[in-house]
C-alpha cells in the first residue's frame, strides 16, 4: 500500500537496536542546553582562571578502588570493569577526581604554581538504578584545586557552585559539613555503630552490611526508615579534631561574609571515602527563609544559615564536593591538599526545563542561497562558501530543486534574505536579493552581491533596534 502524504512512517520492530537500559540519546532539540551549559562552565572557568583537562575514559581499577573506597556502593555495584586483551582490570571512569590526582602526580604538576586549577566536562559511567535525571551513562563537569589548604580556597570554590546556579535565576541551597581525618571519623564510626547496634533490626539489608564495613555510610542511605534512624544519630561535627574544626569555622566565617545562603547539614558524608574536612553539595530550592544558623561546636549561631524549602532528599542535589586532602599522598604523590566540586549536567538540564528557563534564541541565519538549475547550482556553491569564509551566517539547501521547496526551508529556519539565482540571473550576471519578512525582491549585479548583503544586513539590525526599544516583541536571551 503506497504511503499517503504527509504520513508518519513507523519503522520499529523486534529486530530494530535499541538503547541499552540507563542509556540516553541527546537530541538535537535538547543541544541547545548542553551547549549552553558548556559556555557556561567555560566562562566560569575562564573567570575563576582554571585550565581545562581531558581525562581518558578508562583507567587502571585499582586507580578508583583505592581512591573511591573499596567498602562504598560506586566501587562494590556500579562500577564498569572488565579486562582487557593484555589482561589487565580497567574501569569506566565512575568520575572525576581520582583522574585529575593521578595526572597531577604522573605530569609533575607539584612543579607548577600552586595551587593548580583544573575544569573538566565529560561523560562518566556507573551502572545505577536508572531515574529521573540519573543515567548509566551521565555527563559532569567538575572543577578542582590541589595544592592549598587555605579555608579561603574551600569558600571560593562553594561561591563558584552557588553563582553557578543563582545566576541563572535557579535559586540553589549550599548543604554544608565536615567529616573530619581519619582519627575524628575513627571515633565517630565507633560512636555510631554503638549507636546503631540497638536499632539493627530497622535497617534495611544494605545499611546492615554497612554496619559492619563502614558505619559512616549509612547516614548516606536514602530508605526512608534509615533516614529517620540517621536524623537522630551522633554528629560528626560533634568529634572533629581541633585542626579540623578551626578550619571548618574559618570556611563558615568566609561564606558569612559573601552572605551566600547555606545550612549546616550534620548529615551529609558524601559517598566516597576520599573526603576529608570541607564537604557540600547544592540543592535547589523553591525559595529561603532566614533563621538562626545551627552553628559548629564552641561557636554561636552562624549569620546567614538559612532553613530553605529544600526538595525532599539529596536525590535532588545538583552537585556537590569536598577536600580530600590525602588522596594525592594515596595514589603515590606528595602530600597534597585539595579541593573539588563536580555537577551532573542531567540534572541541570531537567531543573532547567521544570523552572521554564528561557535560553537564548538561537542565532538566526543571515542568508539563505537558493538556486534553479544546474548551472545555478554549481555557481551558488562558490558563492556560499564566499559568504561563509567572509563570516556570514549562511545556510542553504542545494539537494532540493524547486524555488517553492527551498524557500519553505528558509522559512523555518528565519532567514532575514534569501540570494535566488536562476537561469536568466546566470546570463545577465545577477542575482535577486529577498527579503523574507517582506517579500519584496530586487535584482542586482552578481559582482556586488556581498557589499549589497552587508548594507542591508546593516539597515536590518538597526531597524531591529528601533523596534526593540519601541516594545516590539522579541526573543530577549536570558540574563547571565
Amino acid at each position: 500500500m503506497p504511503k499517503k502524504p504527509n504520513e508518519k512512517v513507523n519503522y520499529k520492530s523486534k529486530e530494530m537496536y535499541q538503547l541499552l537500559r540507563g542509556m540516553k540519546d541527546i537530541m538535537p532539540e535538547d543541544q541547545n542546553y548542553w551547549n549552553f551549559i558548556r559556555a557556561r562552565v567555560n566562562s566560569f572557568a575562564q573567570a575563576y582562571s582554571f585550565q581545562r583537562i581531558d581525562l581518558p575514559i578508562l583507567e587502571q581499577t585499582s586507580l578508583f578502588i583505592r581512591s573511591v573506597g573499596e567498602d562504598t556502593d560506586i566501587v562494590e555495584k556500579e562500577m564498569y570493569t572488565f579486562r582487557d586483551k593484555s589482561d589487565e582490570s580497567v574501569t569506566l571512569r565512575p568520575e572525576g577526581t581520582a583522574g585529575v590526582a593521578r595526572a597531577y602526580i604522573e605530569h609533575g604538576m607539584l612543579n607548577r604554581p600552586q595551587p593548580v586549577k583544573m575544569y573538566y566536562l565529560g561523560p562518566f559511567f556507573r551502572y545505577d538504578r536508572p531515574q529521573a535525571g540519573r543515567y548509566r551513562q551521565f555527563y559532569q563537569y567538575g572543577f578542582e584545586v590541589l595544592g592549598d589548604n587555605h579555608p579561603v580556597i574551600d569558600a571560593q570554590l562553594m561561591m563558584m557552585a552557588y553563582f553557578f546556579y543563582s545566576q541563572m535565576n535557579i535559586p540553589v541551597t549550599l548543604q554544608v559539613n565536615s567529616v573530619g581525618g581519619p582519627q575524628c571519623r575513627t571515633r565517630y564510626k565507633k560512636a555510631l555503630a554503638d549507636y546503631y547496634k540497638t536499632r539493627k533490626n530497622s535497617l534495611c539489608e544494605d545499611c546492615k552490611k554497612r554496619l559492619l564495613k563502614n558505619p559512616l555510610r549509612l547516614l548516606d542511605c536514602k530508605n526512608p526508615d534509615c533516614q529517620l534512624l540517621a536524623a537522630d544519630a551522633p554528629q560528626l561535627v560533634d568529634y572533629l579534631s581541633e585542626e579540623y574544626h578551626d578550619h571548618f569555622v574559618k570556611v563558615l566565617e568566609h561564606l558569612d561574609a559573601l552572605e551566600i545562603s547555606y545550612v549546616l547539614n550534620t548529615r551529609l558524608v558524601r559517598g566516597l571515602d576520599y573526603y576529608t574536612g570541607t564537604v557540600f553539595e547544592v540543592w535547589p530550592t523553591e525559595g529561603n527563609r532566614i533563621i538562626p544558623g545551627e552553628g559548629v561546636p564552641g561557636e554561636g549561631p552562624q549569620e546567614g544559615a538559612v532553613q530553605s524549602e529544600v526538595k525532599p532528599s539529596a536525590q535532588s542535589a545538583l552537585g556537590g564536593g569536598g577536600r580530600y586532602d590525602l588522596l594525592v599522598k594515596t595514589l603515590g604523590g606528595p602530600p597534597t591538599p585539595a579541593i573539588g566540586f563536580a555537577a551532573g549536567i542531567e540534572r541541570l538540564v531537567l531543573e532547567m526545563k521544570s523552572r521554564g528557563f528561557k535560553l537564548p534564541a538561537e542565532l538566526r541565519p543571515d542568508i539563505f542561497v537558493a538556486q534553479l538549475g544546474d548551472s545555478a547550482r554549481k555557481k551558488a556553491l562558490k558563492l556560499f562558501e564566499e559568504l561563509r569564509q567572509a563570516n556570514y551566517n549562511v545556510t542553504e539547501s542545494f539537494s532540493k530543486d524547486g524555488l517553492k521547496q527551498q524557500m519553505e526551508v528558509a522559512n523555518r529556519r528565519q532567514a532575514k534574505f534569501a540570494l535566488i539565482l536562476g537561469q536568466k540571473e546566470i546570463m545577465d550576471s545577477t542575482i535577486l536579493i529577498r527579503d523574507m519578512e517582506s517579500g519584496l525582491q530586487e535584482t542586482v549585479d552578481f559582482s556586488k552581491v556581498v557589499p549589497e548583503i552587508k548594507k542591508r544586513l546593516e539597515k536590518y539590525s538597526v531597524v531591529k533596534v528601533i523596534n526593540n526599544n519601541r516594545g516590539a516583541n522579541t526573543l530577549v536571551p536570558i540574563n547571565e
